[in-house]
């Protein structure tokens, strides 16, 4: 006699899930994990490459897929790759205790990397290796988190060293260069572009051009006044040896 199974039931195993609450009900897909931090970088942009199987459920474990009532409700939708992308985008990855640690310890080493690449010892003037900037971290118990950008994380890790200065540490200047395109600057835009300048150079023949170091975080400001009417050439990230810029 033959077992019939259960419509809308599937049986899914070693999976990540990748979990979205919306008007109070909770749908699941289930997806490769680190295909998930690559679609969400724009690494990888083919879903069928991301998802084990392109179904939503409401219960992955159980086998459980979400009713299409459910999904033309909750997302105003019945595009399932529509309803997918957004779950992807905007759901919470849920992973094993192994998939999480090794996801924490990937993220910790690119954040601090990435505060070592950016960030000094005024003093002397060199950067802190990772295992020092870790160290700090520690004392003020910053500790990353798998939901969250490297960058962004270390963005925030940034800040907080230097407003606790558990070690001396600041930003690094970036090094800058701008040229005023066909004369299209104004005198107000160039005199608030040399504000933003903490040290420069300036040259007039034949183009105003205008190089020196600049805060991080005044580069966007400068890429506001610059759009459309400059050049602005990023010459050094995170300059270490800042003595040739000094006036």
């Amino acid at each position: 006699m033959p077992i019939n199974q259960p419509s809308g039931q599937i049986k899914l195993t070693n999976v990540s899930l990748v979990r979205l609450r919306k008007n109070k009900k909770r749908f699941e897909i289930a997806c490769y994990q680190n295909k998930v931090q690559d679609y969400r970088k724009g690494i990888e942009k083919d879903i069928d490459e991301v998802l084990q199987i392109h179904q939503v459920f409401l219960n992955v474990s159980k086998g459980q897929a979400a009713p299409k009532d459910d999904l033309l409700k909750c997302f105003n939708t019945a595009d399932m790759d529509e309803i997918i992308m957004e779950i992807l985008k905007k759901g919470e990855i849920q992973l094993s205790e192994k998939e999480r640690q090794l996801m924490l310890t990937k993220i910790n080493n690119e954040m601090l990397t990435i505060i070592s690449a950016k960030c000094i010892n005024p003093n002397s003037k060199k950067r802190y290796p990772p295992t020092m900037i870790h160290k700090a971290l520690m004392q003020l118990k910053f500790s990353p988190v798998v939901n969250k950008p490297a960058k962004l994380q270390a963005l925030e890790a940034i800040k907080l060293l230097i407003n606790k200065q558990v070690i001396p540490i600041v930003r690094a200047k970036m090094r800058i260069k701008v040229v005023n395109n066909n004369s299209q600057l104004s005198g107000d835009d160039i005199s608030k572009l040399e504000n933003l300048f903490l040290t420069k150079n300036i040259t007039e023949d034949p183009a105003w051009v205008c190089t020196g170091l600049v805060d991080p975080v005044s580069y966007r400001d400068l890429v506001t006044l610059c759009e459309g009417k400059s050049i602005l050439q990023v010459l050094d990230m995170a300059v270490i040896d800042d003595s040739d810029d000094k006036n």
